[in-house]
């Protein structure tokens, strides 16, 4: 099987690709805005120069309106290249590339039934095997739902749905106890949050109470209850959908809560052929309410699951990697327009979500390009500008943006 690598999309994920050839090069140093960053030419596979010392940034840059920060460092940090194995890496073996397989054929089968969105496939895919959570954002009407339940149905595994509407409970989601009169006494009865893949569609529409109820089930995959804790099913993922926070009867997520997703991926409006292509299918006979008539069917389970994330815990990460990507964090919570900045919390979403997509690559070794490819789905949804810099048009997506062209590149 040819292995792949990230491509470029629309709202900053990753696309699968062929896997590079040839004699090892360095990587290339990107050309333009990461927001939808993708590496170019080939990716080294044998050692690397001997020593690195990056140019510092351009003081103008530091004060440009996407919110960079002013007053650049004159003298940038000197990285010693990464050398040998953690470097070079393997290659997969056959069963890793098998269960390499079986998931990547999720996009495939997903594709049966959604019409583009390949960024936000892609992003879910990762979020599963990095064992993360995702937020779907989009307009109503960009399919964000149908994903979601065609996911569930393409994997084989128990999936729960709420509706999150403004007099929704936290026992809704959680549980609670209940008299059972033939025991004559109090009993637990699950909630929907007791299952694989919970969807909670919009998660926007219910009051920060009832959100934070999925605050201990997703950080600690537990629900505690009347003074006792009871474990989750494993794996469990949360996926929620949301519309824009500017539509009518939305409650922004709280921070804390925001924090817990792993990746927050944009559902944009179709293109023109993407949308005659919906029609095209409906025209066709195809039901969106009824998915088993579009030939989808399990491609994966939990035994893949759980050697997908075995697997990816043992993607190697060099230090000058690993302190790249707390560069690129620690820059974050430096500028002037942004008043939260990311968190340590952040960091390992970010490293996470890289060694993730580095083994769906066929790699078992993450380099700085994969840093870049996943910064802006993993890092945007945790800065929280200023007024002022909102007022200026300045969006998390810039910032990011001029975070990833100031922070110096180990090569």
């Amino acid at each position: 099987m040819t292995s792949p690598i990230p491509g470029p999309s629309s709202d900053g994920v990753p696309q699968p690709g062929p896997a590079p050839t040839g004699a090892p090069q360095p990587v290339p140093a990107p050309t333009a805005a990461p927001g939808g960053y993708a590496p170019q030419g080939e990716l080294p596979t044998q050692g690397a120069p001997a020593s690195y010392v990056p140019t510092a940034p351009p003081a103008q840059a530091a004060t440009t309106s996407e919110g960079a920060p002013q007053g650049a460092p004159q003298q940038a940090p000197t990285y010693s290249a990464p050398t040998g194995e953690g470097w070079s890496g393997r290659s997969l073996s056959e069963s890793e590339r098998r269960t390499q397989e079986s998931l990547l054929t999720l996009k495939s089968e997903i594709g049966k039934a959604v019409v583009g969105q390949d960024g936000a496939i892609t992003g879910l895919i990762v979020a599963l095997v990095a064992g993360g959570h995702a937020l779907l954002e989009g307009v109503p009407g960009v399919a964000k739902t149908l994903l979601v339940r065609t996911l569930a149905r393409a994997l084989d595994v128990d999936m729960a749905r709420i509706q999150f509407t403004p007099d929704l409970m936290p026992a809704d989601i959680t549980g609670s106890m209940v008299w059972d009169a033939g025991q004559s006494e109090f009993v637990f009865r699950e909630g929907p949050v007791f299952t694989n893949l919970l969807l909670a569609d919009e998660i926007n529409r219910t009051p920060p109470k009832t959100q934070s109820a999925l605050l201990e089930s997703m950080e600690e995959h537990t629900v505690s209850i009347d003074g006792e804790t009871r474990i989750l099913p494993d794996p469990f993922m949360v996926i929620a959908t949301q519309n824009p926070v500017e539509y009518e009867g939305t409650y922004p997520l709280p921070e804390a809560q925001l924090d817990r997703f792993l990746l927050k991926l944009v559902l944009p409006l179709p293109e023109r052929a993407q949308e005659i292509e919906v029609l095209s299918r409906h025209t066709s006979g195809f039901d969106p309410r009824d998915l088993l008539s579009a030939g989808l069917q399990a491609v994966a389970g939990v035994q893949e699951l759980a050697q997908a994330r075995a697997q990816v815990s043992t993607v190697g990460v060099t230090p000058e990697v690993l302190a790249y990507a707390v560069d690129l964090v620690r820059a974050t919570r430096s500028m002037p327009s942004v008043a939260l900045g990311v968190s340590p919390r952040g960091a390992t979403a970010l490293l996470a979500a890289s060694r993730a997509w580095a083994w769906l690559a066929g790699r078992s070794f993450v380099t700085p390009d994969d840093i870049k490819a996943l910064a802006l789905p993993a890092l945007r949804h945790r800065i929280k500008l200023h007024a002022e810099a909102e007022m200026e048009g300045i969006t998390p997506q810039s910032v990011i943006e001029a975070v990833l062209r100031t922070v110096p590149v180990p090569r």
